[in-house]
């Protein structure tokens, strides 16, 4: 139901603040205000989802847990999709999403509301080797032909 009156109100507050801000500055402005921030938006919202992209892949390798680096790129997405919208409180939300101060806030209060499990396996201690620490075996090895068997098998062409 709450979804409903979000969708609901947040429609009649943008027109509202399109009624005001177009009275006290004009038509053009305005537009060009909306336009603005779509743009401006764009531009940091592509140098933040790269960042949290970057942080990612090396959470990845370092086999570190991912769930904030992904919860701050859900965020940063979300706040595009509300820069390119049309408007000025989505503009304000959208902006105030791109702050990082704002995002670990929102993210400790959803954390704070869920009830998070964990399960892992095999040994806690191990970490990956880089290719430098390895010890190289050399050896040699030779194919030997397989029997063949009576008719084609199922993986050669005739």
């Amino acid at each position: 139901m709450w979804l409903f009156f979000l969708f609901l109100l947040v429609p009649l507050i943008e027109i509202a603040l399109f009624i005001q801000v177009g009275g006290w500055i004009g038509l053009w402005p305005t537009l060009g205000i909306v336009v603005a921030t779509a743009v401006a938006g764009t531009v940091l919202v592509r140098s933040q989802g790269s960042q949290a992209l970057q942080r990612l892949r090396r959470s990845f390798d370092e086999l570190r847990d991912p769930t904030d680096t992904l919860a701050h790129g859900a965020m940063i997405l979300f706040s595009g999709a509300l820069l390119l919208t049309p408007g000025f409180f989505t503009d304000a939300v959208g902006f105030a999403l791109l702050v990082p101060g704002v995002r670990n806030f929102l993210l400790r209060r959803i954390k704070e509301r869920m009830e998070i499990h964990t399960v892992s396996s095999g040994n806690p201690h191990w970490r990956p080797s880089h290719p430098a620490d390895q010890d190289i075996i050399e050896g040699e090895y030779e194919v030997k032909d397989t029997p063949r068997r009576d008719g084609p098998s199922g993986w050669t062409r005739h």
